[in-house]
């Protein structure tokens, strides 16, 4: 391949994950505190500062392993950002809030980066060609991002927020699905997809249970925007 195509592919995706990720983890620690737990602020976690959220395989592996088995989507994560629950105000109702922070951050992201598409669209060519490009980028990944956090599965969000909603005997029982949450989700990712291929059939459950909200989601953002 041209290394110039590459780099300026590398240029336009490097820095909407960049902001995304590190939006997401920031918002987790802003809102916790203003909950009544600073542990992450004390931590240097709420910060735009991206090194301090880069997780080796959240952020750099795992992006790149669905990269070279040509995933038909690419997402990743950061370093969860510390939050004790017990110093929360409530901790059952906060910790549905506090994991709302990052997706609805990923969302406000998407929004606000949709609706900065038709300034750029007024800037010179080869400046307003490579903006738009990262402002395009940047609404599919947080769009990615907000979804595949909200996957119902401990510790993602999603699982937080199921977690914060059921009744305290079941609420309990499912956080401790934490523990083996990602060892769920690498098989569901990789393990279930190569097995399923082996014995002879395409099947992927992440991709079928991510792409339709993805999708309905890229889609409304962009139509509120005012584009096609």
């Amino acid at each position: 391949m041209d290394p110039g195509a590459i780099g300026y592919a590398i240029s336009v995706w490097l820095l909407p994950v960049i902001i995304a990720i590190t939006f997401h983890e920031a918002a987790h620690g802003w809102v916790a505190e203003r909950f009544g737990d600073p542990t992450a602020r004390l931590l240097g976690r709420v910060t735009f500062n991206p090194i301090k959220h880069v997780d080796t395989f959240g952020t750099l592996i795992l992006p790149g392993l669905l990269l070279l088995i040509n995933a038909p989507f690419l997402f990743g994560y950061a370093k969860p950002v510390p939050v004790n629950f017990g110093r929360l105000n409530n901790p059952k109702r906060d910790m549905i809030w506090v994991a709302l922070a990052g997706p609805g951050t990923n969302i406000g992201l998407a929004v606000v980066s949709a609706f900065l598409i038709h300034p750029a669209l007024l800037l010179p060519s080869t400046a307003g060609e490579w903006i738009v490009q990262n402002l395009a980028n940047s609404v599919l990944i947080n769009v990615v991002l907000a979804v595949f956090n909200m996957l119902p599965l401990p510790p993602l969000d999603g699982g937080r927020v199921l977690t914060g909603l059921l009744p305290h005997r079941y609420a309990w029982r499912f956080a401790q699905l934490e523990r083996y949450g990602l060892f769920i989700l690498l098989g569901v990712l990789f393990l279930v997809p190569y097995l399923a291929q082996s014995l002879g059939y395409a099947f992927n459950p992440i991709a079928y249970v991510l792409l339709p909200p993805v999708e309905w989601v890229y889609s409304v953002i962009r139509g509120l925007a005012g584009f096609p």
